[in-house]
């Protein structure tokens, strides 16, 4: 089926992990760097921008271990720990962290930041004072904004930067050895090309991180910058699918991946749940959650079955236009849960 997703030219490349009942039931990869005959190879252990699985993988668990520890309470007022988030409008004292990490903050899904900040500071700044579109805490809609706020108040509340405290309390306790931000020079032989970037950064864009705003950030941001393989995402899984053994108690780990409870919400504390139709297909069950990134990344675990699934692609070579992604995505799941169970 992936074989079949590159001769649609849904991506170039993709690499899969499975596990199942706390085994590595498959690891695989298939296709090339590009879309060109003499390009590299993939291998299971070829690194992938994850885009937005670092909201889960990296910002969230952060989240979820400072809670654990007591020092983060996520009902705390954002603008507690940032108060720069506070401005005219009152609502924004409504704020929580809660909030950002559940999508209900009211912040906008997404802005174009890097085309008016140069810097780190401007970036932020801008995002700070990112108008509200909703009232806080009355409906959910997915935010970039709110998650690269986070990378920024979650690291306050630590006292110490996003990479450095996932790398030491994370990606090393689980083995995840090639999972980091700005990856150096030497690994990006391993590391598949994102795009050919023609109008913002007029590059290929190969080991630097695809989207624009982390970019601008520079490759540290809460709500996108993370590299892996997806052996060492099959690691994080197995980790949660033992209840969170050894980083997290089950139930921090509970109390993050369940509905918020918000009406016609999906998500959880910085993950999401299957709601039909649902890219992880139509088997997952009603415990399940997962995560997306824009590149043509996923992770889906599901407790009840005992199983995750870890899908990585670059579908964004050599641009971002196919969606192709989307139907085969679901497709690949179904056919995953059904190899497993016959």
């Amino acid at each position: 089926m992936l074989a079949e997703g590159i001769e649609q030219r849904a991506f170039p490349g993709a690499a899969c992990a499975v596990v199942q009942c706390g085994k590595l039931a498959a690891s695989r990869a298939v296709g090339r760097f590009t879309y060109e005959p003499d390009s590299p190879a993939l291998v299971p252990g070829t690194i992938f921008d994850l885009a937005s699985l670092t909201k889960p993988v990296a910002t969230t668990t952060m989240a979820m271990l400072l809670y654990e520890r007591g020092q983060l309470d996520l009902d705390v007022p954002l603008a507690g720990i940032l108060p720069g988030f506070l401005g005219h409008d009152p609502r924004r004292a409504e704020v929580t962290v809660r909030m950002l990490l559940e999508h209900s903050s009211g912040l906008p899904a997404y802005l174009r930041l890097f085309e008016s900040a140069a810097t780190p500071a401007h970036l932020l700044a801008a995002a700070l004072a990112a108008p509200l579109e909703a009232e806080p805490g009355t409906r959910s809609a997915y935010s970039d904004i709110g998650f690269i706020l986070l990378g920024e108040a979650l690291p306050q509340v630590a006292d110490e930067p996003l990479d450095r405290f996932c790398r030491r309390e994370i990606f090393g306790p689980l083995g995840m050895t090639d999972t980091l931000f700005c990856p150096p020079a030497e690994l990006r032989p391993n590391i598949p090309p994102s795009e050919d970037d023609r109008s913002f950064r007029r590059r290929v864009l190969q080991g630097e991180v695809h989207d624009e705003n982390a970019s601008v950030l520079g490759g540290v941001a809460g709500h996108a910058g993370l590299f892996a393989p997806a052996g060492d995402l099959a690691r994080f899984a197995h980790c949660l699918l033992a209840g969170g053994a050894p980083l997290l108690r089950a139930d921090t780990v509970a109390l993050f991946t369940r509905r918020s409870g918000l009406p016609g919400s999906s998500w959880g504390l910085g993950w999401d749940t299957p709601s039909p139709p649902s890219q992880s297909g139509r088997h997952f069950s009603p415990r399940a959650f997962g995560h997306l990134g824009y590149t043509g990344t996923s992770l889906w675990i599901d407790p009840e079955r005992e199983l995750a699934v870890v899908l990585l692609t670059h579908r964004t070579w050599p641009d971002r236009r196919s969606q192709k992604i989307k139907e085969m995505r679901p497709r690949f799941h179904d056919a995953v849960v059904e190899a497993l169970t016959q």
